[in-house]
C-alpha cells in the first residue's frame, strides 16, 4: 500500500491535492479522491492523514487494510488531528474489525454495543480518548466517559464519567446524550431526578441512536421519568429493532407475540425473536424453540425447537440447557441418549439451576454421566444440605445410602434422611424403611411405620405399596388386608407396577379379603404387560389352569417363556406341565408374605 502512496504525484500544491480530494468525496467519488487524498497525506496534512486512515478503514477508494489505517490515522493523531485522536480511541476500544464509524453504514449507538468477541485495549483507548476529550472533541468525551463506567476496575470513576459525557452532551452528541443520561438515571432517586434522565434519553433518541431508542422505550414501558405508554414503548422497541438493536428485536418480538402495545402478530412476533436469537440474545432463541415445541397456532417442530433450545444453552441459558437434556431423555426432537441428557442437565446445573441437579443426581443413580459426576453431584447437595436446604439433605441422604461420590454411609444417610422427613415426603418413607429394616440406625419398625404412613398420606405411591406390605405381613403393627388392598388399589391406578401385582395376590385368596381370580388375573396381566417376571409366571398359570376362567394354553406358554427369560427359574416347572391339562390345587395364588415381597420390589 505504502508503494501506491509514493508513486502519487501531480494535481498541484498538497493543500490544494486535499481540497480537491475532499470535494470529490462529497460527491460520492472516492476512489477518484483517494490518490488527491494521498498526496496530501505524503505531504504530512494531519487531516489528509485522517482522511486516507478512514479510506483503508471503509474501504473508500482502495481495499480495506486495518493496519494501513492504523498507520495512517496514528500519524494524524500525533500531529494533534483530534478526530484521529477520536477514532483512534475508538479503534483500540472496538477492535479494528468491530469499529462502527459515523456516517461509515455502522449502527447508531455502537459505543454501547457488543464488540463481539473483539478484545479491547483500554489503555491505549483511554489515552487517545483523553487527548480528543481534551482537545474538545465531543465523541472523544463520550468515548472517555464510557471507558470511565464500562472499564476495567482500576479505571472507574463514575463522577468523572459523568463529567465527560455531560460536556459532550452539551456539544450535541448522541452518544454524549445516552451516556449522561445513563449516568443521570443510575443516580436518581427522585422522580425529578428520573424526569430529567429520561429528559436527556429522548433527546438521544430523536437523534436516532438505536441503544437510545430502546432504553427510553424500557423507561416508558415502566413510566420512569415519563409517563407509561405502552403503545409509544413498542414503537420505540420497533425503531431501535430496525436499526439492529439486539435487545430492542427482542423486546419487539415479545410484544407482537402477547399483543403488547401493538395488534397481536405470532408470525411476525416470531421473525423478530429469530432475528434477535440469530444475533445472539439467548432468551430470544430459547423463546423460538418453546414456540416449536409448544406448537399451537405454529406447527409443532421438535426439531426445530431442539437447534433453538440449542443456540441458547450454548450461550449460556440454562433453563434452555435442561429443556435439552428432558429432549435427550425423550428423544423428542433428537436421539435418545442419556448421556447426553447428562451433559445438558450438568451444563444447566452447573450455570445455577437446581432443579437439573436433581435431573444429572437421577441419572447418576442409574450409572449415567461422567465419571466425576457422583463427586460434583454429592458436593452441590453436601453445601445446599449443610445450609438448611431439606430437599439437598434428603438427597445427600440417598448419595450417603447408595454411595454416589462418597463412600456408603448408612449412619450418616440416616442422620440426613431423618433431618430431611421433617418437610420431605420422599425422605420420609426413605427413613422410615431405614428403620424397618435397621439401616444405620437401631431398628424400630413401628416408628419405621409410622414415617412410611405419613408418606404414604401424602399420596407418594411407592410409600402406599410399602405401607400396605406392613399391613399385610403386620410388621411394625396390626395386620389389616382390607386397608392393604385399598393402598394397593389407589398405587395402582397411579401405575405401580408392584401394587398391581399384590392386587392380583390378594383377590387369588389366602388373605382376609373375598376371592376373586377373574379380579386377580386382571391384575396379574396388568403386571405382567409392565414387564413384572412373578406376575408373568402367574398370569402364565391363570392361563394354563383356566384360574380366572379362560383356559389359553398358547398365551399361558408366552407368558411362562417372558418370565423364564427375565431369571425367573421357576416358571419353568409349569412350562414344563404344558400342555397337558393340570388340576387346581391349593388356591392357585401366593402365600401372603410372598405377594407382599413381590409387591415391594
Amino acid at each position: 500500500m505504502a508503494g501506491l502512496l509514493d508513486k502519487v504525484s501531480g494535481w498541484g500544491s498538497p493543500a490544494a491535492a486535499l481540497k480537491r480530494g475532499q470535494k470529490l468525496i462529497d460527491e460520492g467519488k472516492r476512489a477518484e479522491a483517494f490518490p488527491l487524498l494521498a498526496k496530501a497525506a505524503n505531504a504530512g496534512i494531519a487531516e489528509a492523514e485522517y482522511l486516507v486512515g478512514r479510506a483503508y478503514l471503509e474501504a473508500g477508494g482502495v481495499p480495506p487494510s486495518p493496519v494501513e489505517a492504523a498507520r495512517w490515522l496514528e500519524r494524524a493523531a500525533n500531529a494533534g488531528y483530534m478526530e484521529a485522536q477520536s477514532l483512534l480511541g475508538a479503534l483500540y476500544m472496538h477492535g479494528v474489525a468491530g469499529i462502527q464509524l459515523p456516517g461509515a453504514g455502522g449502527a447508531p449507538g455502537a459505543l454501547f454495543s457488543a464488540t463481539g468477541g473483539v478484545t479491547p485495549d483500554f489503555d491505549k483507548s483511554a489515552y487517545w480518548a483523553r487527548r480528543a476529550a481534551d482537545a474538545g472533541s465531543a465523541d472523544g468525551q463520550a468515548l472517555l466517559g464510557y471507558i470511565l463506567t464500562s472499564g476495567p476496575d482500576s479505571m472507574r470513576d463514575l463522577d468523572a464519567a459523568e463529567t465527560w459525557y455531560r460536556k459532550a452532551a452539551q456539544a450535541n452528541s448522541p452518544q454524549g446524550r445516552l451516556g449522561y443520561a445513563m449516568a443521570l438515571l443510575r443516580k436518581a432517586k427522585t422522580p425529578e431526578e428520573n424526569a430529567t434522565g429520561a429528559a436527556e434519553m429522548s433527546l438521544a433518541a430523536a437523534s436516532g441512536l438505536g441503544t437510545a431508542q430502546y432504553l427510553l422505550g424500557a423507561l416508558t414501558e415502566q413510566g420512569q421519568g415519563v409517563p407509561q405508554d405502552l403503545e409509544q414503548a413498542t414503537d420505540l422497541y420497533r425503531q431501535a429493532a430496525e436499526k439492529g438493536v439486539r435487545a430492542a428485536q427482542a423486546r419487539y418480538g415479545m410484544a407482537l407475540l402477547q399483543g403488547n402495545g401493538v395488534e397481536r402478530d405470532l408470525q411476525e412476533g416470531e421473525s423478530w425473536l429469530r432475528r434477535a436469537a440469530l444475533a445472539g440474545d439467548p432468551e430470544a432463541a430459547a423463546v423460538v424453540g418453546d414456540l416449536y415445541a409448544r406448537g399451537g397456532e405454529l406447527p409443532p417442530n421438535h426439531t426445530e425447537a431442539a437447534q433453538w433450545f440449542r443456540r441458547a444453552a450454548e450461550a449460556g441459558h440454562k433453563a434452555a440447557a435442561r429443556t435439552l437434556g428432558v429432549m435427550s431423555l425423550t428423544g423428542a426432537g433428537v436421539p435418545r441418549d442419556p448421556q447426553e441428557a447428562a451433559r445438558w442437565f450438568r451444563m444447566s446445573a452447573e450455570a445455577g439451576d437446581v432443579q437439573s441437579r436433581y435431573d444429572l443426581a437421577a441419572l447418576v443413580l442409574q450409572g449415567k454421566g461422567e465419571p466425576d459426576d457422583p463427586v460434583r453431584v454429592r458436593e452441590w447437595f453436601e453445601q445446599a444440605a449443610t445450609a438448611g436446604d431439606l430437599v439437598a439433605a434428603y438427597n445427600l441422604g440417598i448419595c450417603l445410602a447408595e454411595g454416589v461420590g462418597v463412600t456408603r454411609d448408612d449412619r450418616q444417610a440416616a442422620q440426613w434422611l431423618r433431618r430431611a422427613a421433617e418437610g420431605v415426603v420422599n425422605a420420609q418413607y426413605w427413613y422410615g424403611r431405614m428403620l424397618s429394616e435397621g439401616r444405620g440406625v437401631e431398628q424400630n419398625a413401628e416408628e419405621g411405620r409410622a414415617w412410611i404412613a405419613r408418606a404414604a398420606g401424602a399420596g407418594m405411591n411407592d410409600a402406599q405399596v410399602a405401607l400396605a406390605e406392613m399391613l399385610v405381613n403386620g410388621r411394625g403393627g396390626k395386620r389389616d388386608h382390607a386397608e392393604a388392598l385399598q393402598l394397593f388399589l389407589g398405587a395402582a391406578k397411579h401405575g405401580h407396577v408392584g401394587a398391581m401385582f399384590a392386587l392380583g395376590a390378594l383377590y387369588g385368596g389366602g388373605h382376609d379379603i373375598p376371592w376373586d381370580r377373574p379380579e386377580a388375573e386382571k391384575w396379574f396381566r396388568a403386571a405382567a404387560e409392565r414387564g413384572h417376571a412373578t406376575a408373568q409366571m402367574m398370569l402364565g398359570r391363570y392361563l394354563a389352569r383356566g384360574l380366572g376362567g379362560n383356559t389359553n394354553h398358547a398365551e399361558a406358554r408366552s407368558w411362562l417363556e417372558r418370565a423364564l427369560a427375565q431369571g425367573l427359574r421357576e416358571a419353568q416347572l409349569d412350562l414344563d406341565a404344558l400342555p397337558a391339562a393340570l388340576p387346581v390345587s391349593g388356591t392357585g395364588g401366593t402365600a401372603p408374605a410372598e405377594a407382599a415381597r413381590a409387591a415391594a420390589r
